[in-house]
Formats: C-alpha cells, sequence, structure tokens
C-alpha cells in the first residue's frame, strides 16, 4: 500500500491574517496563521473506509474520533491517564501528516524514514506558533512518538484500535489488501496492549471475525 502524500511544496499562506487588520498584536497574528495552516489536515486523505459513508476517512476526522474514543474508553486504560492530557495528544499527533503524509501501517519502504519525515514536519508546522506553544506542542507530538507515559500509551493504543473498528464494519477494508495477515496485523497493532489490557482482548475478537468471515487471512 502507497504512502499517501499531501502536496510537498512551499507552503502558501490560507488566509492574509494581517489583511484582516494592520494593529493585531504579533502574538495572535501567528496564532491564527496555525490555526488557518492546520485546516490542510482535513485534505490529508488515510487508507480506512467511513462506517457512514463509501469514501475514505481524513486525518481531521481520525483525530476527532479518537479524543471521542479517548473521552469514552478512558475507564479502560491500564493504568490511570489524565483525561485531557490524553486529549492533546490525540489531537496533535497526526498533524505533522500535513507536510509528512500519512504512512500505511504496512507499508515498510515509507516506515524506514517515516519517523524522520515526521519529526522535520513537526519543527516546520509548530515554529509557525509562538515560542512557549511550539515548545508545547513538539513536546506532546514527542511524548506521543516516546510512549514513555499512561497518556501516550492509551492515545497509541486508540490510534491503533480505531482502524481496526472501521475495518470490522466494512467487511475487512485494508485488511483485504494483498499481503497482509493476521500475524502481521497483530504485531503492528500489539501496542493496544501496552495501554489497554482489556481493549487489547476486545481486538483478538476483532481478528478473529476477520479471519472467521474471510476478510484477515490466517498467516502461513
Amino acid at each position: 500500500m502507497d504512502t499517501v502524500h499531501p502536496d510537498s511544496g512551499a507552503r502558501n499562506e490560507l488566509l492574509d491574517v494581517t489583511g484582516i487588520s494592520p494593529d493585531l498584536p504579533s502574538r495572535l497574528v501567528r496564532q491564527l496563521e496555525f490555526i488557518a495552516e492546520i485546516d490542510r489536515l482535513k485534505t490529508v486523505l488515510r487508507l480506512s473506509p467511513l462506517l457512514a459513508a463509501d469514501r475514505r476517512e481524513n486525518d481531521a476526522e481520525h483525530s476527532w474520533h479518537l479524543a471521542m474514543m479517548v473521552l469514552v474508553l478512558a475507564e479502560y486504560a491500564a493504568e490511570p491517564i489524565d483525561i485531557e492530557r490524553t486529549l492533546k495528544l490525540v489531537l496533535v499527533h497526526d498533524l505533522v501528516e500535513i507536510y509528512a503524509g500519512d504512512t500505511c501501517l504496512f507499508d515498510d519502504a515509507a516506515k524506514a524514514d517515516q519517523h524522520e519525515r515526521e519529526a522535520a514536519a513537526a519543527s516546520k508546522l509548530f515554529a509557525l506558533l509562538p515560542a512557549d506553544q511550539n515548545a508545547h506542542f513538539l513536546a506532546l507530538w514527542e511524548e506521543f512518538e516516546a510512549r514513555t507515559t499512561a497518556e501516550a500509551r492509551f492515545a497509541k493504543a486508540m490510534d491503533r484500535l480505531q482502524p481496526l473498528l472501521l475495518n470490522a464494519g466494512n467487511a475487512g477494508g485494508t485488511w483485504r489488501t494483498p499481503g497482509v495477515t493476521e500475524e502481521r496485523v497483530r504485531q503492528r497493532t500489539s501496542v493496544i496492549a501496552d495501554g489497554s489490557p482489556r481493549l487489547w482482548d476486545l481486538t483478538q475478537k476483532l481478528f478473529a471475525l476477520g479471519v472467521r468471515e474471510g476478510w484477515l487471512r490466517n498467516s502461513p
């Protein structure tokens, strides 16, 4: 499966903030320019199909869905979590895909340099913000990537579980892609167990459903 890349050309401002009024404080100008720029997240398509419509989801929809999953499923976290911080993690983590593109879980070639591409994208994107917010957003992104906190482990679990639920509701969805097997999906989603053993038990049932229905191939 191919990596889904957005336009990687030079950034074009989407909103002329200074044209609104010449006397806007510089801090507000930078914040509004960032808010306008992240509108691009709505254009980054993922491979996962929606449950409610015959099309693929975009990154903004994915991030919103993860935030709702955190609110609804927080009681299943392996450790007590700060829900507000976990919400920040799931809302921030995919913003880098505005420049780095969405990397498919099973695209080994694209995953080889995924972290480097996304780290560069994080530096570029969050630098649009005032220095204090730049540092805060970058720290959140790095926390999600490192998974060294209970909040990051649960956030990552939600990020892995959400596409599985979409596949289960779409007759296999991306599971039906050539080369994808139960063992491979299980391996790439095993981090769910770190964030929530109880939801990892649910994941086993999703795998069993996929195999039983013929959507997900048993490993040879």
